[in-house]
């Protein structure tokens, strides 16, 4: 069983309440999402594994039960060119839950027109391999948001 934490500080609002459909219909998997502090801040490794995709504005990590989780910071923010996104690690990095991965500022996103809203994506899962999902409520970094197995 994977456990997921939260890669932030913030709101819990589910996937349902993502303003993009993509998200929302849960087409990339299923999970939640973070509606963040306004506060330049570390995005942070949600699991243990490999960084199997870095962005500016996502990474992926992947655990040892194969497990990717996919954290996407804010909502059309690939159009940002990473301005504004400092990754503080590699691709192909082994990393350790509550690592920081990108520092960011939500508020710079809003700035620029885009929803700093951050899906936390069990990739290639089923909804029934989650449990105990949080679709509400506050969260610290690390916390847990749902389980996976």
């Amino acid at each position: 069983m994977t456990t997921v934490t939260s890669p932030l500080a913030g709101r819990v609002i589910g996937l349902a309440a993502v303003p993009d459909p993509v998200f929302s219909g849960a087409m990339v998997g299923p999970g939640t999402a973070i509606d963040p502090v306004r506060e330049a801040s570390e995005a942070v490794s949600p699991v243990d594994g490999i960084v199997v995709s870095l962005h500016p504005h996502a990474f992926v990590v992947v655990d040892s039960e194969g497990h990717g989780v996919l954290t996407h910071l804010g909502i059309d923010t690939v159009q940002l060119n990473g301005e504004g996104f400092e990754l503080l690690i590699n691709k192909g990095d082994t990393v350790t839950k509550g690592q920081p991965i990108v520092r960011w500022n939500p508020v710079a996103v809003e700035d620029a027109g885009k929803s700093p809203i951050c899906p936390v994506v069990a990739l290639e899962a089923t909804v029934d391999s989650l449990s105990g999902v949080r679709e509400e409520g506050d969260v610290k970094a690390g916390d847990e948001l749902f389980g996976w197995q």
